[in-house]
């Protein structure tokens, strides 16, 4: 049996419901460390990393060779999801969320120290690449780790969706703590911010690392894994296993993931360029707004979560679909009005339709695949997407404006994800009210 496991039915109800908490709580806290590594890396991105290691090339041009690094992080989370979700589905979640958060922590820490291109020429583009890969490679591995630590802890099918979307809360809290960060140092006068201020909030990733392992080592393993375990159902190859049974739900998880990963990523990393360069407005008014609506998102993920096991998975998940490809053009006409009123609201509100998905997202995805094959599955399919949704985005809303000199034309790529995530998930089976602690083919 996985160390720290024990059966479901040796355990009362005081005491689960104290690992419920537990569990819900360190999948939180480290999600939430994790994730303000990765959008650390994406906010400073669009602020600093194409004036110190692209310095030779034009303005925008330099902006998309730093969004290129930026989508790296991206292109590596399939890979992280393949090595962690096997070993998620092998030796348990509880081993395998102490490593991706290892991982992710010393490479965050590492980007603090990267010399810039004045210093050793492109070769600090090169190290920036390759710590961002690595980071990828740890988130990759994060998400159903967390998820599956929340939601395989919940007794019953009722509160599923709530349980599930706590590890979702990690993002817009990490996503405020790195604003947050960022903004503490944007005070410095003169160029000091671009010299060494910016390196400040990596180097202090070290510590929120700390916190979040000593968190994750003081939790026991899931029942659903320690029951796999007993009844010997534990899979030899679970990543192999689950390509060949569920390669639709894979799939499907990916498309349905496009109208909620790629718009994020343009709302909140792109954004930074777009409104520096189109409407000259000062960083700090960005990331003061993008503070406010992190804030709101701490109600609104959990609520869509709360709400989907109310009305079903696959309906709360397709109404932020909708709103979401409609969203799109108004952001970009309050944007483009350039008052800073309207700005305000365009960030602060860009969240919502984000978090009408991202909350019963967890759920959705998870439920789609059995417990044995559930890691492997689940993080595979939520990861594809950072190859097809959120690291191109950015890249492509700069090229689109580049080459429309139009913010609608980006509205018009986010409408075109949400419809085809919307055809996605309308072929995904709604498990709502699953017993997901029984064995089932997804199907």
């Amino acid at each position: 049996m996985a160390t720290g496991a024990i059966p479901d039915a040796a355990r009362s109800d005081a005491d689960h419901r104290r690992q419920l908490r537990r569990a819900v709580i360190a999948s939180t806290v480290g999600t939430t460390i994790e994730w303000y590594d990765f959008f650390l890396y994406s906010i400073v991105t669009g602020l600093v990393f194409a004036k110190l290691y692209f310095p030779q090339s034009e303005p925008l041009i330099g902006t998309l060779q730093a969004f290129a690094i930026y989508a790296v992080g991206f292109i590596a989370r399939p890979v992280g999801a393949a090595i962690f979700g096997h070993y998620g589905d092998r030796i348990g979640r509880k081993s395998t969320l102490i490593a991706t958060l290892m991982l992710m922590g010393i490479a965050t820490f590492l980007v603090a120290f990267v010399p810039t291109y004045e210093q050793i020429d492109i070769w600090g583009a090169v190290l920036l690449t390759v710590l961002r890969f690595l980071q990828g490679v740890g988130v990759g591995g994060e998400w159903g780790g967390s998820v599956l630590m929340s939601m395989e802890w919940a007794k019953t099918n009722k509160h599923r969706g709530f349980i599930a979307s706590w590890p979702q809360f990690g993002v817009p809290a990490g996503l405020f703590l790195a604003n947050l960060a960022v903004l503490g140092f944007s005070w410095l006068s003169g160029d000091q911010f671009l010299v060494w201020g910016w390196r400040v909030p990596f180097f202090l990733s070290i510590f929120l690392i700390g916190i979040g392992l000593y968190i994750r080592l003081n939790i026991l393993e899931t029942p659903l894994f320690a029951k796999l375990v007993a009844e010997n159902k534990i899979e030899r190859t679970p990543m192999i296993e689950v390509l060949k049974r569920h390669p639709t739900q894979i799939l499907l998880s990916a498309f349905a993931r496009l109208a909620e990963q790629a718009p994020f990523y343009i709302f909140t990393a792109f954004i930074f360029t777009y409104a520096t360069l189109q409407l000259k407005t000062p960083r700090d008014f960005i990331l003061t707004a993008l503070l406010a609506a992190s804030v709101f998102s701490f109600f609104t993920v959990p609520f869509s979560g709360w709400l989907s096991d109310r009305i079903g998975r696959k309906k709360m998940y397709m109404i932020g679909t909708v709103t979401t490809g409609l969203f799109g053009f108004a952001y970009f006409a309050m944007l483009d009005t350039m008052m800073p009123q309207w700005i305000f609201v365009a960030i602060f509100l860009s969240l919502i339709p984000h978090d009408m998905m991202y909350g019963p997202q967890a759920a959705l995805i998870a439920e789609s695949f059995t417990g044995r094959l559930r890691y492997s599955g689940a993080s595979l399919g939520y990861q594809l997407a950072s190859i097809i949704a959120g690291g191109p985005a950015p890249l492509i809303a700069a090229a689109l404006f580049a080459h429309y000199k139009s913010g609608y034309a980006i509205a018009a790529y986010i409408l075109a994800c949400a419809i085809i995530s919307l055809t996605a998930t309308a072929m995904l089976k709604d498990y709502t009210n699953k017993d997901i602690s029984q064995e089932y083919d997804g199907k």
